[in-house]
């Protein structure tokens, strides 16, 4: 990476850019503000090493406002005295992404250096995934760097192509929706429709008449004929998500037609052919439905020939990243907006985040952040409050910067 390190102490700058030329950077050094940004005409850094106060001349917090006027995607990591602590929390509020007192711990520089190269990598995946979401749409990208969803999604690539049913299980908004798409896409069925019912928000009297059709006059109200979703999934894939909240009496006909793969519309005679995959979903545990009677147990081993379990996000949080750049390609594209990225607040309230609502939640939260965003930049105020603790962020560098202090000499670099 390109770093610039801004110091008034000039043995101290050579010596920071020393270290970091050892790391593997290219890195210059310039003694104040005003040198700093000559230097930018003509040579643009990814990462700002910067001294917070360089008199007589304009400080470090200076230089920070400056310079994200116009490119909000040069890193600052700011140099602090003892005295000059509440500043630096300053200059983090107004973007920087940390601080570090003097003498300079060399081991968290080089640590806070590797974190804004992952942040510019992110950007670069946002760029990456708009191309691919222009080719492929929203839903052929798939983005993950957890072990165990590459686990899920080798599943779904081996059972997709065979006529086996699937049981998906997982949280509410755990992405159970989007294995049944890909199942349904790497299938052989790809080009018949994708149907997907929700069990639960259809009321029990019409969800049958919703699957099965009706013949006229099969009950009151019922003036005409009307094909059910069976018949619209024709030889595609039904999605029954939240299988556990159908009425039990239901279950025991849709184990009929799982079985002789034929059925007959309410009220009528003719029996049709079931040519369509099921694919089941819920959110409970299906053993424990069973033995509470949510879930017919015939039913439950008919469906459950491969079971897909999604982990909650929760517990795969490197994927966290990865998914908020897919999410930002995607609605930075539908909404025409330029937003290419996160700041490091953002992004860490992101990462500290429990995400009770799963992918679903992140999802909802990264579309209202594109859309507030004032440039190409997502910052921690664009995300929803209960996200952004900004209160945390402070706090955290607070008592960063005290532990920080109390720290040995060693493996330091430069006077206080």
């Amino acid at each position: 990476m390109r770093v610039l390190v801004v110091d008034d102490h000039l043995a101290s700058a050579e010596g920071l850019r020393d270290y970091l030329q050892e790391w593997g950077h290219e890195a210059r050094c310039a003694p104040g503000a005003g040198d700093a940004l000559a230097v930018l005409e003509t040579w643009r850094p990814e990462v700002i090493v910067c001294d917070l106060l360089m008199p007589p001349g304009p400080g470090g917090l200076e230089l920070l406002r400056q310079v994200r006027a116009t490119d909000a995607w040069i890193g600052f990591i700011m140099l602090t005295g003892q005295g000059t602590i509440e500043d630096a929390v300053l200059a983090i509020r107004e973007g920087a992404f940390d601080f570090l007192t003097k003498p300079v711990d060399l081991d968290r520089l080089r640590l806070l250096v590797t974190h804004l190269g992952e942040r510019n990598e992110m950007r670069s995946e946002v760029a990456r995934l708009r191309r691919r979401l222009a080719h492929l749409g929203d839903e052929g990208v798939v983005v993950t760097r957890s072990t165990e969803m590459r686990r899920v999604m080798d599943l779904v690539e081996r059972v997709a192509p065979s006529m086996a049913s699937v049981l998906v299980i997982g949280e509410s908004g755990s992405g159970k929706d989007f294995v049944a798409q890909r199942l349904h896409e790497l299938s052989g069925r790809a080009q018949a429709p994708f149907i997907a019912v929700n069990c639960p928000a259809i009321p029990e009297a019409l969800l049958e008449s919703e699957l099965f059709g009706h013949e006229r006059g099969a009950f009151t109200g019922a003036v005409n004929e009307r094909a059910g979703l069976f018949e619209h999934a024709g030889k595609g894939t039904l999605l029954l998500d939240e299988i556990t909240e159908m009425a039990p009496g239901l279950q025991a006909k849709l184990l009929r037609v799982l079985e002789s793969r034929r059925f007959r519309r309410v009220g009528g005679r003719e029996e049709r052919l079931a040519d369509f995959r099921v694919v089941a979903a819920t959110n409970r545990d299906p053993e424990t439905a069973v033995r509470q009677g949510r879930l017919r147990e015939d039913l439950y081993y008919r469906l459950n020939v491969f079971t897909v379990a999604m982990p909650a996000l929760r517990a795969r949080k490197e994927d966290i990243a990865p998914l908020a750049a897919r999410f930002i390609a995607s609605f930075a594209e539908q909404n025409g907006r330029p937003v290419e990225g996160l700041s490091n607040q953002a992004l860490m309230a992101l990462e500290n985040y429990d995400w009770p609502g799963n992918v679903r939640e992140l999802r909802n939260a990264i579309e209202r952040a594109v859309v507030l965003a004032r440039g190409p930049v997502i910052e921690l105020t664009d995300l929803p409050q209960r996200i952004a603790r900004p209160v945390v962020m402070i706090d955290r560098a607070r008592s960063g910067a005290s532990s920080r202090t109390r720290r040995m000499r060693r493996g330091r670099w430069g006077s206080a």
